[in-house]
Formats: C-alpha cells, structure tokens, sequence
C-alpha cells in the first residue's frame, strides 16, 4: 500500500530540494527522519522535507485503517522535485538600470509504501 503527501509553492529553489530529496530516495522512513533532523539546522530544505515526510506517513496511518501499521516498515518509494513558478522582482541599479531578481519556487510529490 503506498501513500502520497504532496507540497506545491514552496519558497526554495528547486534545486536546493532536490539535494535533500536525493538524500532520502529509497531509505526507510525512520532513517529518512533522522537524516533529515541532523540537517534541519543548516538547510532550509530539510524542515520542509520533514514536514512532507510526516504527512505522507501521517496519511498512510489514515488509508490503514486508523494507524494500525507501524512506520517503520515504510520506506521512501519515489521523491519528485519539480519547479515552480517564479516571483520576479526588479533591483535598482546604476545609470537606471533595473535588474531582475527570481526567486524560485518548487512543487513536490513524496510517496511513501511498505
């Protein structure tokens, strides 16, 4: 049985989410959470991972049958880092120029399965 949690528009570059989400692909669960709990402190990614991780474990409690399977039989099936729409902003610059600033967002789909 898998169980899917997925996040759209959040405020990091695509990029900087694939690097956490290629650190978890294909671990289990309880590996993936203390992983990603040692870099909550440095990456902004990483406290955005955990919280999809959780509702994807979170809502495979639900789909069997009010939390009777353990998460630590799950495992991370398959993490996917889309890109999202941009925010372009405009910075002042010299002789009145004007230059573009893009600040990235993402979409992602983390499926979990025992």
């Amino acid at each position: 049985m898998e169980a899917v949690a997925k996040a759209k528009y959040l405020r990091s570059s695509y990029n900087r989410m694939r690097q956490v989400a290629d650190l978890i692909r294909g671990k289990s669960v309880e590996d993936s959470l203390n992983l990603l709990f040692g870099l909550k402190l440095q990456k902004k990614s990483a406290r955005m991972m955990d919280k999809i991780l959780k509702a994807a474990v979170a809502n495979y409690q639900v789909k069997a049958s009010a939390g009777s399977s353990k998460a630590k039989n799950l495992t991370v099936k398959t993490v996917m880092v889309d890109a999202g729409p941009l925010i372009k902003r405009i910075r002042a610059h010299a002789q009145g120029r004007a230059f573009r600033i893009e600040k990235k967002m993402s979409h992602v789909t983390l499926v979990v399965a025992d």
